[in-house]
């Protein structure tokens, strides 16, 4: 097959939607099958090989982050580059985008749905809107995106049950979490060099991975840290990546009284990130953002268990006791997740890991296959007059 895949945000940026990308299209490739990514073009000038660039403009409220609002010709470019199925990993632009394409040259589009745009809404629009007004526009467009696909994906059943709540006249919603890579996380990679270069040795290391920003709830996770710190004096806190809010967290951090105890390393990179992994103890996830928590997954794979807030996708994704612990949107309660995770058995490791293999890339894709052959022939049948 030939997919065409479209995306709001896509290298140089890093987030789960272009994780998920770049995994799941490396394991197409390798199924013998042709990917295609349509995406605004990075306003830094970083251009990828292959990659079909809209004309965009840098979005000032995320930096980092370009929007493409301008017409376009790619349409005549699908036509020619003979595509079989569009995929859109992007709900805003390139999701109006990628169904006028699908329309105008009648071919199935299925849609993943990454993100919780509603819940982000309220940090990054343009005007101040009331929350709820924000809530009601986007579902009425979500609702007509999700409902005119042929096919749409929900990473988690939590989501799924989400989706249908809003839009339950979809034609077919399957749940296709992004998979992992368990031969690049494994628990048997070296973390050594990562504790040796932070100065973590002998310390008991907390690790959050992921975008900087205000909807990560990234202020539970630092206040349940101080009360844990409070009486584990070995405990550290590792928070890789890189966002809009880094400033406010490492000001509260400052303010908490937890320089000594917090590490923001800034961006790592995907060939250092399993040694990342390896040099913790446990990973901790507060946001109730998440559609799936690729992250947790990742750091289950490595063997390491996760702190996780009991809420969506991460509720779902976390069983007591046997790959982690959840807590409430409280710091008490935070702290003594944490705390559990920090102080694990070895056959926590091992149950981490099994639950992660069951989320390998491999079936997660094959899965994905799949959808696509349905949404194939959904579309010939639609376009026979044989389905309405």
């Amino acid at each position: 097959m030939r997919i065409a895949m479209f995306t709001d945000s896509y290298l140089p940026a890093r987030d789960g939607v272009v994780t998920s990308i770049l995994l799941t299209k490396s394991q197409l490739e390798k199924l013998g099958h042709e990917v295609l990514v349509f995406a605004p073009a990075p306003c830094n000038g970083e251009r990828e090989k292959g990659v079909y660039y809209f004309r965009s403009v840098s979005y000032s409220k995320y930096p980092g982050y370009s929007v493409a609002p301008f017409p376009t010709n790619k349409c005549e470019i699908l036509r020619d580059l003979n595509v079989d199925v569009i995929h859109t990993h992007g709900l805003l632009f390139m999701g109006v985008r990628s169904m006028f394409a699908a329309r105008t040259l009648e071919l199935p589009v299925v849609v993943s749905f990454h993100t919780m745009v509603t819940d982000a809404a309220k940090y990054y629009a343009p005007v101040a809107i009331p929350e709820w007004i924000t809530n009601r526009l986007f579902w009425v467009y979500l609702k007509q995106l999700l409902e005119r696909a042929d096919s749409v994906i929900a990473p988690t059943a939590a989501i799924k049950s989400e989706l249908l709540a809003y839009a339950p006249a979809m034609h077919r919603v399957e749940v296709i979490p992004t998979g992992v890579d368990c031969q690049r996380f494994r628990p048997d990679i070296d973390g050594t060099a990562i504790r040796q270069q932070y100065g973590l040795d002998g310390e008991k290391v907390l690790l959050h991975v992921g975008r900087i920003a205000w909807e990560k709830n990234l202020d539970l996770v630092i206040k349940g840290f101080g009360e844990l710190s409070a009486s584990d004096p070995r405990a550290r806190l590792m928070i890789v990546g890189e966002g809009p809010a880094k400033m406010h967290y490492q000001q509260m951090v400052s303010d908490e009284g937890l320089d000594d105890k917090v590490i923001f390393t800034g961006f790592i990179s995907d060939d250092l990130l399993p040694q990342v992994y390896a040099a913790c103890d446990a990973s901790v996830i507060a946001s109730k953002f998440e559609t799936q928590g690729l992250v947790g997954l990742e750091a289950m794979a490595s063997g390491k268990p996760v702190a996780g807030i009991n809420y969506r996708a991460i509720r779902e994704l976390i069983r007591k006791g046997e790959n982690g612990y959840l807590f409430e949107d409280d710091p008490a309660s935070c702290a003594e997740a944490m705390r559990n995770a920090l102080d694990h058995s070895n056959e926590i490791r091992w149950t981490a890991r099994r639950h992660a293999v069951g989320y390998s890339v491999e079936t997660s894709v094959q899965k994905l296959v799949d959808l696509y052959g349905y949404a194939i022939r959904r579309k010939k049948m639609v376009l026979s007059g044989k389905l309405f």
